[in-house]
C-alpha cells in the first residue's frame, strides 16, 4: 500500500476490460464433466481481509491481512480447505506505536497496519509476524500458536515497506520490501537485527509502481510476488540466490474479477496444497465494504512462472474445491450472534485504535462505560468494530441503557470517514432514539462534520433494539438503513437510508460500530447484551 494517492488514482479508476492479462493465460475447461464438480464460490471470504499473506503449515493454513487503526491488528485467519476461514487471533495485541492509536492527542486513522507478512519458522515452531509502522521502523513479533499469546521481539530501524518475509531452507530469515525500488535484507539468526539490504530490483517506467511484497523458495529458485495497485500483479523470479538478479514477467492485468462491480484481484500470496496444488489468494477491490478475498488456482510453466488459470477470460467466480484432506472440524463463523459470554473478546471484534481497558468488560454481556468526552465519534475512545458480511447483512443489538446519563451518546454505527448511527440521546433526563448522519472526514482524516439528527422518537424503560441493515455490494454508493424496537420483535424504520460511499482512499471498508460517549461528563454505560449479524 501507498499514500502517495497519484498512481491509485489512475489505476482505480480504470474501466474494468475483458482482458486475459496472463503472460500465459490458461483457461479451465467448461462444460458439463467441470460444473458436475464439487465448488466454491469467490469472494471466499466476503468481508474486509485485504493485502493478504497466506501459508500451510502441515494440514492447516494461515492468513494475516491488514487493519490499519483498529486494534488488536493483523488478524490472523486459519483454514484446513482454503475455502472455509475462521479468525484465530492477532498477531499485533495492540497499536503501542505513539499515543495517536490511544486517540490521545492526534488520531492513527489510515496509518497503523498495513501490507505485513505472516510466516513459520519450523526450526523452532514458531510463526512471526513483520510490519513497518508510519514510515519509522519494523516491527516483528511472535508466537507458538496463532491465538497467541504474541509479543514483540525485536524493532528494527529500517522500515521495510509491504514487507514479504521468507524463512529459507538453510533457516535464514531474508525480508522482500519497498516501493518501485525493491531490496532485499537479510536478518540475524535470531531474527532480531538486520545484517545487510540490497536493492535487488528497480521497476520499469513501462510498469510503473510495484509493491506487496511476498518472497518464496520454489524448486530452488526465488520469487518476489508483486502488485501493480491496483489493477495488476508481477512476479521476480531470480536462479542465483536471494539478492538476485531478478527477471520479471507479468502474471495478471486488467483482468476481470469475481465480484461484480469490484475491481481487478491483486495483492495477495501464493500457497501450495498438501497434495502440490498451487493457489493464489488475492483481494478484490468491494467499496463500500472494503477488500474481500479471492481465490483462484495456478499451474507453473515448464520454465518456472506461475499462470492464474482463467474461466471465460475472467478470474473465475466458481473453480472445483481444492483437493485437501478431510477438514478436523468446521470452522468458527465469521457471522452469528454473540452474548459477550467468557473473559474476552472473540477474535472478530476490533476497537476503533487502542481501547481504554478499564472502561470496558465483558462476561454477561459487554459493558461499555464512557471513556471520552466529546461530540466526534471519531475522537470517542472504545468504539468496537465488526467487519460487515457482503453482499448485504444485517446488525442487530440489545442495548441496555438505564445507566445512560445526561450528555450520553450511545448506538450502532455504519462507521468509515463518512459515517452514520442509530442510538440513544440521554439529555435532561430523557431517552430518545435517534438516527444521526453527515459525520464526516477529509482526506487527511480530520472531522469536518460531526453529525445531524435526522430522526427522533422517545424510548422509555431501559432496553431497545437497535438494527443497521447494509448493502455493500460494490460499483456504487449503496444504502444502509436503520430501525428500532422497544421489544425486539417489531422493529420500525427510522430516519431515510443512508448512502455508504465507495470511494477506496479510506482503505478500510465500512463497520458495524458498537459505541458510547459522553458529552458532560464521565460515569455513564451501556449494556450490549446480544449482537447478531444475519445475512439474507
Amino acid at each position: 500500500m501507498d499514500l502517495s494517492w497519484s498512481h491509485h488514482v489512475f489505476s482505480r479508476r480504470r474501466t474494468l476490460a475483458a482482458a486475459t492479462g496472463l503472460a500465459a493465460g490458461a483457461l479451465l475447461p467448461t462444460g458439463p464433466a467441470f460444473a458436475a464438480a464439487a465448488q466454491y464460490t469467490n469472494p471466499v471470504i466476503w468481508q474486509d481481509f485485504a493485502d493478504i499473506d497466506v501459508m500451510r503449515v502441515g494440514d492447516t493454513y494461515y492468513a494475516s491481512a491488514s487493519t490499519m487503526h483498529y486494534s488488536p491488528g493483523a488478524p490472523v485467519l486459519r483454514s484446513y480447505d482454503l475455502v472455509n476461514w475462521e479468525i484465530a487471533g492477532h498477531a499485533v495485541p495492540a497499536l503501542d506505536f505513539g499515543a495517536k492509536y490511544d486517540l490521545n492527542g492526534a488520531r492513527g486513522y489510515v496509518r497503523g497496519i498495513w501490507a505485513s507478512s505472516l510466516a513459520y519458522r519450523p526450526s523452532n515452531r514458531t510463526f512471526y509476524w513483520l510490519g513497518q509502522i508510519d514510515f519509522a521502523r519494523t516491527y516483528l513479533y511472535t508466537a507458538t500458536a496463532v491465538e497467541g499469546p504474541w509479543s514483540r521481539l525485536t524493532t528494527i530501524s529500517t522500515p521495510y515497506y509491504d514487507a514479504g518475509l521468507l524463512v529459507d531452507t538453510d533457516d535464514t530469515l531474508y525480508v522482500a520490501y519497498g516501493n518501485t525500488t525493491i531490496s532485499v535484507a537479510q536478518l540475524s539468526r535470531d531474527g532480531r537485527t538486520q545484517v545487510r539490504t540490497q536493492e535487488v530490483f528497480r521497476t520499469p517506467s513501462s510498469v510503473g509502481t510495484l509493491e506487496g511484497a511476498r518472497f518464496y523458495k520454489i524448486s530452488g529458485q526465488y520469487y518476489i510476488f508483486l502488485t501493480r495497485p491496483a489493477n495488476g500483479q508481477y512476479i521476480l523470479k531470480s536462479s542465483n540466490g536471494p539478492f538476485g538478479p531478478y527477471t520479471m514477467r507479468q502474471v495478471l492485468l486488467d483482468l476481470r474479477g469475481p465480484i461484480p462491480g469490484g475491481g481487478v484481484p491483486h495483492q495477495g500470496g501464493l500457497v501450495r496444497t498438501q497434495s502440490g496444488a498451487w493457489y493464489y489468494m488475492a483481494f478484490v477491490d468491494a467499496y463500500p465494504g472494503g477488500r474481500m478475498p479471492a481465490l483462484a488456482p495456478v499451474t507453473w510453466t515448464a520454465d518456472g512462472w506461475p499462470v492464474v488459470q482463467l474461466v471465460d477470460g475472467a478470474w473465475g467466480t466458481t473453480y472445483p474445491l481444492p483437493a485437501v484432506p478431510t477438514p478436523p472440524r468446521q470452522v468458527t463463523p465469521m457471522t452469528g450472534v454473540d452474548t459477550f459470554d467468557g473473559t474476552s473478546l472473540k477474535p472478530r471484534w476490533e476497537w476503533n485504535h487502542n481501547p481504554d481497558n478499564t472502561r470496558w468488560s465483558v462476561g454477561n454481556g459487554l459493558t461499555l462505560r464512557t471513556a471520552t468526552v466529546t461530540h466526534d465519534l471519531y475522537w470517542a475512545r472504545n468504539t468496537l468494530t465488526h467487519r460487515i458480511q457482503g453482499p448485504t447483512s444485517t446488525a442487530t443489538v440489545q442495548l441496555d441503557h438505564s445507566a445512560m446519563r445526561d450528555g450520553d451518546r450511545a448506538g450502532l454505527a455504519l462507521l468509515r470517514d463518512s459515517s452514520a448511527w442509530i442510538g440513544l440521546k440521554r439529555d435532561g433526563g430523557a431517552t430518545r432514539v435517534v438516527t444521526v448522519t453527515g459525520l464526516t472526514m477529509d482526506g487527511n482524516w480530520n472531522t469536518t462534520g460531526t453529525g445531524t439528527e435526522l430522526a427522533s422518537a422517545p424510548v422509555s424503560g431501559g432496553r431497545v433494539w437497535l438494527r443497521a441493515n447494509a448493502d455493500i455490494r460494490p460499483g456504487a454508493p449503496r444504502p444502509g438503513t436503520f430501525s428500532y424496537s422497544t421489544d425486539g420483535i417489531t422493529f420500525t424504520r427510522l430516519g431515510p437510508a443512508f448512502s455508504m460511499g465507495n470511494d477506496w482512499r479510506f482503505f478500510m471498508g465500512y463497520r458495524f460500530a458498537l459505541f458510547n460517549h459522553a458529552t458532560q461528563a464521565l460515569g455513564g454505560a451501556v449494556r450490549v447484551t446480544r449482537f447478531e449479524v444475519s445475512t439474507p
